[in-house]
């Protein structure tokens, strides 16, 4: 079998770990994924193993997953006026990030890849509002998965930085997202 872990949850030790201690046929891998071969009869072992090695790592990755954001606003409050607000803060760079914004909640409308990996949405507020959004190089991420499988039903928010939009001429905002969240 094989899997992949969360920043901060060493699964490529854990697996090779396992390995020494004589739970696997062959095992390894590094960080962030790791392949393994287990007999049936060492499955539970192998969890309690793998529990025990990994469940102080893991629930502080979970601790972890916050995002800080500067703003948080109505679906239909990522316009080009707060865009021109926050630029005024600027200039922006190492040290001074441009600031980030929270949005929603929203339900996917589309959601596509588009380019080399990027994944392109339009999502609906429930205040009737929609809003386009980019997550760059994403389509292999938790954050593209989350987007491309996104049930109609669900809503969630978006966090990213807000830009203009003024591709042929268009005056409108836009979200480069980091991030995305439950809301329900």
């Amino acid at each position: 079998g094989s899997g992949r872990s969360v920043t901060g949850v060493d699964l490529g030790a854990a697996i090779m770990a396992a390995r020494e201690h004589g739970l696997l046929l062959a095992g390894g891998g590094h960080a962030m994924a790791a392949g393994l071969t287990v007999e049936e009869a060492q499955l539970p072992a192998l969890a309690a193993f793998l529990d025990e090695r990994l469940s102080a790592a893991v629930e502080r990755a979970r601790e972890d997953r916050s995002l800080l954001v500067d703003a948080v606003v109505a679906p239909g409050g990522v316009t080009p006026a707060l865009v021109q607000s926050l630029e005024a803060g600027g200039p922006y760079g190492a040290g001074w990030p441009a600031p980030r914004v929270a949005a929603g909640p929203f339900r996917l409308v589309r959601a596509e890849v588009v380019g080399n990996g990027h994944v392109r949405v339009v999502a609906a507020g429930d205040d009737g509002r929609s809003l386009k959004a980019m997550a760059f190089r994403a389509a292999d991420t938790p954050l593209g998965t989350t987007l491309l499988s996104a049930a109609p039903h669900r809503r969630l928010w978006l966090a990213g930085r807000a830009r203009l939009d003024d591709w042929n001429g268009r005056n409108a905002a836009e979200l480069h997202l980091d991030d995305a969240a439950w809301a329900d």
